[in-house]
């Protein structure tokens, strides 16, 4: 049952119903939905402020911010140099050549000088210069090879000038010093960058000596020249390096989803350079997203329609497609509500909603598969609902929370969420939660990050929204899918209804029998699983068809009364037995009770045989069948009936026993449950056999603690009797 006025709709609108509420439902997913999807005609140009936050509608590459970072690359990598050790050998040897020939050709000419002045005996002949030696010394490097004679040709003049006028000793400390400076600055690393560098470190060493200036003037023009580079750039390996460095760069990508330019922010030169690769400077409005919206309801109805086939009855299909298509717009309208407060500080409110709520509801109040079909929907309707998201990380969390909370909820056990207790605590809480931490783990998020703790809070916030809403409104959901809800139940058992008021000031026989075989069966059935509240009411009302010949029935009989039934033929005590049946369903349902209230007053007695009219009129009449004498019924089709069709018969046959026992009530208990079973009252009920030892049990404990034979204890009676003859003589 869906609430009276939509039952009155249905009924008028016949066959037009499934299609008005399919169309209901299209047309509320389409209008939430709608605002979300619908885009606008951009035209974005730079210095504009941007009125809503930008997000790249395609995942794209940024070739020219891809070639800046390659570019950066290539010029961070390092240089690669060669360091050639033989040239520091080189310039040693040649050092060491030119002070040797130096020293050959001032030999030479001084013995020349001095032979010549010999053969001239007494004349004059002009003293030696530096010229001389000078000459001498380039005459000498003929026998150099080639790039010798460069180097000895680069060192200036003032050199050799300075060297020739040097005595040996002090010549040879120009060597010595000379060659260890050459050695310690050329063991370096010497580039073109720092060669000057090299070269003031030797002119501080030479000045450090304790020579004299000339020589360190001479020592200082020859370093000069002697210290040379012997770390030269490798240009192919540099090239390789700075090749690789650019492979190595990942190009840059435009994801789908990122936010190109925020809300409220100037749109920049570089901002509007990734706008024009996405196309979205100038753009008109695009139908494609509206289409697959449309579609996608389509589809949801088609499922609904192939599902629903799965109901024989028409009005359980209605009923269903009105349950699920108001379920839906719920879902969406709590999921848009949601998405209205997202915003760029706090991305993650969609986590708030409670995906559960509704497949848990379908799962509980129509049945599994409902529940898992809303799960998957609800998650086709967060693809629209959160479209400025698409591509994002955020989406793929949303979607992922969405889905599996649905799914727990559609595999809950179907019974009220407060009676399972830690088992749905498990499913809908726990169980969520940790998907959650196992989302946040793969964002690489930290739990120092701010972005880790709103992500957990709120996906917990929204598993504890759907635990609580479903347990805090399972009862009036109740009232819109059923007419056996909680509250129309507890209602039903208040005392203080009129029926059962008119019940005990009428019939008290019959409504002691109804509060009786209410406790029997309301405990019986709660043992099987079953339905207890709605048995204990059914029993309450079970017999108010008694309320029209309350006098012929034997429990509301005065003490001593005759039995009205003595007057009657059995035909017409048959009519009027039979009579409290069809008469107690009618008041029910003059007073709207609930459907299985009335069914349990049809079928409390099935179609067993009135035994005991049916053999006085087969004394009177043989050809009497028993067919005549028996209950309209139908059988029991509960397992609710079941038990209250064997409760009935149980308390008002035990409450007639002359000094009951244990054991005779026992026994009687089991022979009319096996009378029951044999005459097939109980085909229909869907009871097993072990179900009906368990109820037998009970009715059986039950019975015994009520309708027990009180034990005269003789103590007792003797103090009874002293206490009367006490009493008679001081009355005398």
């Amino acid at each position: 049952m869906i609430i009276e006025p939509l039952r009155k709709i249905r009924e008028r609108l016949g066959r037009f119903y499934i299609p008005l509420i399919l169309l209901v439902f299209f047309i509320s997913c389409f209008g939430l939905l709608f605002t979300s999807v619908k885009q606008k005609s951009v035209d974005y140009h730079e210095g504009q402020v941007a009125s809503e936050s930008i997000r790249a509608n395609k995942t794209v590459e940024n070739k020219a911010a891809t070639d800046q970072k390659r570019q950066l690359a290539a010029e961070a990598v390092v240089p690669e140099y060669t360091y050639q050790e033989d040239i520091s050998e080189t310039q040693h040897s040649r050092i060491e050549t030119i002070f040797n020939l130096i020293a050959q050709v001032k030999k030479s000419v001084d013995d020349e000088h001095e032979q010549r002045q010999k053969q001239a005996k007494d004349k004059e002949i002009p003293a030696v210069t530096t010229e001389d030696y000078i000459a001498s010394l380039k005459k000498s490097f003929e026998k150099v090879n080639d790039e010798d004679v460069q180097f000895y040709q680069a060192i200036p003049a003032s050199f050799y000038e300075i060297a020739f006028t040097l005595n040996s000793a002090a010549l040879n400390t120009v060597r010595d010093n000379s060659l260890n400076i050459l050695a310690e600055q050329m063991k370096n690393q010497v580039r073109e960058s720092n060669l000057a560098d090299f070269k003031n470190n030797a002119e501080n060493e030479v000045d450090a000596l304790a020579i004299s200036s000339m020589a360190k003037d001479a020592m200082k023009e020859l370093l000069k020249n002697a210290i040379v580079v012997n770390d030269f750039p490798n240009e192919k390996k540099t090239e390789e390096l700075k090749e690789q460095a650019r492979a190595s760069v990942a190009p840059v990508m435009i994801i789908q989803g990122e936010v190109i330019v925020r809300e409220g922010s100037q749109i920049d030169a570089s901002a509007i350079q990734k706008l024009q690769l996405l196309g979205l400077t100038s753009q008109n409005t695009s139908f494609f997203p509206i289409v697959a919206m449309v579609a996608g309801i389509i589809v949801q109805i088609l499922v609904l329609l192939y599902f629903a086939r799965q109901y024989a009855d028409k009005n359980k299909r209605q009923e269903f497609l009105t349950f699920y298509t108001l379920a839906m717009i719920t879902s969406i309208a709590m999921m848009k509500f949601f998405q209205l407060f997202q915003t760029e500080l706090l991305p993650y409110i969609p986590l708030f909603f409670p995906a559960a709520f509704v497949p848990l509801v379908l799962n509980i109040f129509v049945n599994r598969r409902a529940g898992i079909i809303a799960a998957m929907f609800q998650v086709i309707a967060a693809v629209f609902c959160y479209y400025d998201a698409l591509g994002t990380n955020l989406l793929t969390i949303v979607l992922l929370t969405y889905l599996f909370s649905g799914l727990m909820g559609a595999i809950v056990r179907r019974e009220r969420i407060s009676k399972q207790g830690f088992s749905a605590v498990m499913w809908l809480i726990v169980f969520p939660f940790l998907l959650n931490i196992v989302l946040v783990v793969f964002q690489g998020l930290t739990l120092t990050d701010a972005r880790t703790w709103t992500t957990i809070i709120c996906g917990l916030a929204g598993t504890l929204l759907s635990f609580l809403l479903t347990m805090g409104l399972h009862q009036y959901i109740e009232l819109l899918v059923t007419d056996n809800s909680v509250i129309v139940l507890n209602e039903l058992s208040n005392p203080n209804h009129p029926l059962l008021k008119k019940l005990l000031e009428e019939a008290p026989g019959t409504y002691h029998h109804s509060m009786m075989v209410a406790n029997l069966s309301a405990n019986a059935v709660a043992l099987i699983g079953g339905h207890s509240l709605l048995t204990r009411v059914a029993c309450y009302y079970h017999d108010i068809g008694k309320l029209k010949h309350a006098n012929f029935f034997v429990e509301n009989l005065p003490a001593g009364a005759e039995n009205p039934h003595n007057f009657l033929l059995p035909e017409d005590s048959k009519q009027i037995i039979f009579g409290h049946v069809t008469d107690g369903a009618k008041v029910l349902k003059e007073y709207k009770m609930p459907k299985m209230v009335i069914d349990i007053c049809y079928q409390h007695h099935g179609t067993t045989l009135m035994k005991y009219f049916y053999a006085k009129a087969k004394e009177r009449n043989p050809e009497v069948t028993e067919a005549e004498f028996r209950y309209p019924g139908p059988k029991p089709q509960t397992k609710e009936a079941g038990v209250v069709n064997i409760a009935d018969s149980c308390e008002a046959a035990v409450r007639a026993m002359d000094h009951p026992t244990n054991e005779k009530i026992r026994q009687f208990v089991h022979n009319l449950i096996v009378d029951r079973i044999l005459d097939g009252q109980l085909d229909d009920s869907g009871l097993t056999l072990k179900e009906i030892h368990i109820i037998e049990d009970s009715l059986v404990n039950g019975l015994c603690s009520t309708f027990h034979s009180r034990i005269k204890y003789p103590k007792m009676k003797s103090e009874a009797e002293k206490m009367k003859e006490e009493q008679e003589r001081s009355d005398k």
